[in-house]
């Protein structure tokens, strides 16, 4: 590698063609171009056998083992939900799922069966089970010639598109995660379509607004739309696009831009046609596979309880508003949680007086949250002032009405003050009181004012629809309870306490039966009930606001949950099935040998962009000297992905300043890094459960970098770009330049003979291209040898000995099995 002073050694500056030249010669441009796409056999050759290879480690064993494994559990269920139209809840987006339920739908399944267990029998529930795994297992195996696309498109040599590919074609995780019904596979392929069609996309920035650049920008929006319509770290892939375009759109407002300067109209069209189509289009794809699901899943199911009683009013054969009933003052109810599930409840026990932190409380009558119902649930609800006695009964509670709540055992009367509860200081306590001080000094303290959500003025109050918060009156805190439980000393039982915060949806509750209400009473009598309609995108907002909060919820430990630091060294795997019996297991864990390549070379990189910035300000160029060969211009009459032709003189975004080996290494390279980085880096900002597969779109970035890096390490070239062009004297013979094996003619030199550019796969001869396939295969061993020690484990069988397990806990993987 040279490394010259800034300044010190010009470069012989070359004179782009003109326009005119260029269409004289039109006829050899495009014989360049169809001589160039029959010579690019040997991609095409290692295409297919890559492919193949993809194909055949993916559907190999594929129905082992015939039993319910790992998330199965909650992806087949779905796909079950979906045939039987009946409506479920998770916090993931349709798209991935209701491709399950398409290929179910194309074999006949009914969805009779709920994959309720890890290790349920499928032979024996006759579930055609094979056919929900062949969609995972097709889309990755379609992902690994798509990752050798993107290489080959970003223009690499064949040994940099075997390698990359080879790391993802060769990753047990990789493998593991497409053979099973889970999203992964799906997330995976869509998010290497959407590199591929902006690769595409953005080589022909100089043939804008032409039919084939808006194909690509749209096939680039719609591969978006259906990563995050799988799951939503597919953001992270707008996010590794969305840079690129800010980038590229940054560099088309310079008006000293190499090509000429932009007008703001010319601009303005620019930026709506990337709006258009990579923000517009994907949001209107993804609505739409929401207003799919809505019209798949017209049934009631359970994820109503997910949903607000309006919401379930939409779904057919709904029991909670089959079943709900008017409440009039002066009945008995029991009031239960939404989310928890849990009676209000009440019982003679005091609240000590001094509880563990030294705080003190008021020593109260106990209101706890019980799991089960029972008398002491029992409430009767009052009016904040007594109706007169001729007039009684016949009431109905509205929302907004103020009210008293009775506790019918200990005859007390529901309040909250201003004393801390007993596990938060910041909320108040509830607890009850006598008639005596419910009438008198504590009046106030008794009053609660009932929110019915979602309630249009005074909307009348019914058991299971009508879900409500309770606010005290006085201090404006909502009854809330949780999961953690008390001491002995409330016999383990949920707090209640009085929340601050009364906007937060954990507040609701709702009214679970009416014990005082006689059997023969009117309000029994039902009405044909009809199928409300509400608009879609008031489900669709509510569905988004129950994804992200439940999303955000999942904080709970899991025993092989992990932590993004441990990811690119490969620390802990996950178990997803195990067979006592046979000591076969499955667990999902990447190839060790190739993360730590990977892994090894981003650091590489990352070292020498550092190394590259600090010797640049030292006035040192620590990299390859080259004019930009790369400012690609796609002849508009024949396009192909296989040859590009370089105009002379221009970095690859049309920059300044940069020489063509950095634009190449900051642009191409620096690109799949951006994509390493987005889709790994925002884990550390999140508090939810994360596992080992949430590293996969990013290990394929790592694989993408490791190519590119292994190229460019071993760059077998390192001189400036005149000797990479060969000047011609009329007569056609080479005056300068080291290749003598280019055939295409573009352009007039210097000396009155013609220019010609040798492609990169001729200047890449001699020792340098030999070492570059020494290292790819050398690679390509250490990866295969390590895909094959860890098979066992990936595919599940064969059953391996206690000492064959220990051999394979190289970083103390909890692996079964090892006794």
């Amino acid at each position: 590698m040279s490394v010259r002073q800034r300044g010190g050694q010009a470069g012989k500056k070359v004179e782009r063609p003109s326009s005119l030249e260029a269409t004289t010669d039109e006829s050899q441009v495009l014989q360049q171009v169809k001589s160039g796409v029959i010579s690019e056999w040997d991609y095409k050759f290692a295409l297919f056998i890559i492919t193949s290879i993809a194909f055949l480690t993916r559907f190999w064993g594929i129905n082992h083992p015939n039993e319910v494994v790992f998330d199965e559990v909650h992806f087949g269920k779905f796909a079950s939900y979906y045939l039987q139209r009946t409506y479920f809840f998770d916090v993931h987006p349709p798209f991935g799922k209701l491709l399950f339920a398409l290929m179910g739908w194309f074999v006949g399944y009914d969805g009779h069966f709920h994959f309720d267990n890890i290790g349920d029998s499928y032979i024996t529930n006759n579930v055609p089970y094979v056919a929900f795994r062949a969609m995972p297992a097709l889309l990755g195996a379609l992902t690994i010639p798509t990752v050798f696309l993107i290489m080959w498109e970003s223009g690499y040599t064949l040994p940099a598109c075997i390698v990359a590919s080879g790391l993802v074609l060769f990753d047990n995780a990789h493998i593991g995660q497409t053979r099973l019904i889970l999203l992964d596979a799906t997330l995976v392929f869509a998010m290497s379509v959407s590199v591929l069609s902006y690769v595409r996309f953005y080589k022909l920035r100089h043939a804008p607004f032409s039919r084939k650049w808006w194909k690509w920008l749209l096939l680039t929006g719609v591969a978006l739309s259906c990563v995050i319509s799988t799951k939503y770290v597919g953001v992270f892939t707008f996010l590794t696009i969305g840079s690129a375009v800010a980038l590229d759109l940054w560099g088309l407002l310079d008006i000293n831009r190499k090509y000429g300067a932009l007008s703001l109209p010319e601009f303005g069209k620019h930026f709506g046609a990337r709006v258009f189509g990579l923000i517009v289009v994907p949001f209107l794809f993804y609505l739409f596979w929401f207003q799919v699901h809505f019209a798949i899943l017209y049934r009631s199911g359970p994820g109503d309880d997910f949903m607000s009683p309006e919401f379930q009013e939409t779904l057919s054969d709904n029991i909670m508003t089959a079943s709900s009933v008017g409440i009039d003052y002066y009945d008995s109810i029991t009031m239960r949680h939404k989310d928890t599930k849990t009676y209000l409840h009440s019982h003679p026990d005091r609240y000590p007086l001094r509880y563990e932190d030294g705080r003190v409380s008021s020593q109260g009558q106990q209101v706890t949250g019980y799991p089960f119902n029972d008398t002491n649930n029992h409430w009767q609800i009052l009016p904040s002032q007594p109706f007169p006695e001729d007039n009684l009964l016949g009431h109905r509670v509205k929302s907004g009405d103020i009210v008293k709540l009775r506790h019918l055992v200990t005859d007390t009367y529901l309040l909250s003050h201003d004393v801390a509860s007993p596990y938060y200081p910041t909320n108040q306590e509830f607890t009850t009181v006598s008639h005596e001080q419910a009438d008198g000094d504590r009046f106030n303290d008794t009053l609660f004012e009932l929110r019915i959500e979602g309630a249009k003025g005074k909307s009348d109050f019914k058991s299971m629809s009508g879900q409500f918060k309770l606010i005290h009156f006085p201090t404006k805190v909502a009854m809330w309870t949780h999961t953690t439980p008390l001491p002995d000393w409330a016999y383990k039982q949920a707090e209640i306490n009085g929340n601050k915060n009364v906007q937060q949806s954990s507040n609701i509750w709702y009214v679970d039966d009416i014990p005082s209400i006689s059997a023969d009473s009117e309000r029994l009598k039902k009405e044909p009930r009809k199928i409300k309609h509400v608009p879609f995108l008031k489900k669709y907002i509510e569905l988004q606001r129950a994804i992200f909060f439940h999303n955000n919820a999942l904080t709970s430990s899991h025993p092989y949950a992990s932590q993004p630091l441990q990811w690119p060294f490969l620390l802990r795997g996950v178990s997803f099935w195990t067979q006592n019996d046979t000591r076969q297991q499955i667990y999902f864990l990447g190839n060790p040998v190739g993360w730590w390549i990977a892994s090894s070379v981003l650091a590489v990189f990352a070292g020498i962009v550092g190394a590259d910035q600090l010797s640049q300000r030292r006035g040192v160029d620590s990299l390859d000297e080259r004019e930009s060969f790369s400012s690609t211009l796609i002849h508009p009459s024949f396009h192909s992905k296989f040859i590009t032709l370089h105009v002379q003189g221009a970095a690859t975004d049309g920059s300044r300043g940069l020489t063509g080996t950095r634009s190449r290494f900051y642009n191409s390279t620096g690109f799949f890094f951006l994509a390493w980085a987005a889709h790994y880096l925002p884990f550390y900002l999140m508090g939810r459960q994360l596992f080992l597969h949430h590293y996969l779109p990013a290990h394929l970035a790592s694989a993408l970098v490791t190519g590119a890096l292994l190229e460019f390490v071993m760059n077998l070239d390192p001189v400036a770009l005149e000797t990479n062009i060969e000047n011609e004297n009329a007569n056609g013979k080479a005056v300068a330049g080291k290749s003598n094996q280019a055939k295409a003619n573009y352009g007039k030199g210097a000396t009155g003979g013609q220019k010609r550019v040798v492609p990169a796969k001729e200047r890449a001869v001699g020792n340098g291209m030999l070492n570059l396939w020494a290292m790819t295969g050398v690679v390509l061993a250490l990866v295969i040898w390590g895909w094959w020690f860890f098979l066992p484990l990936t595919y599940g069988k064969p059953g391996l000995s206690a000492e064959e397990v220990v051999r394979r806990k190289w970083m103390g993987y909890d692996l079964h099995f090892a006794k």
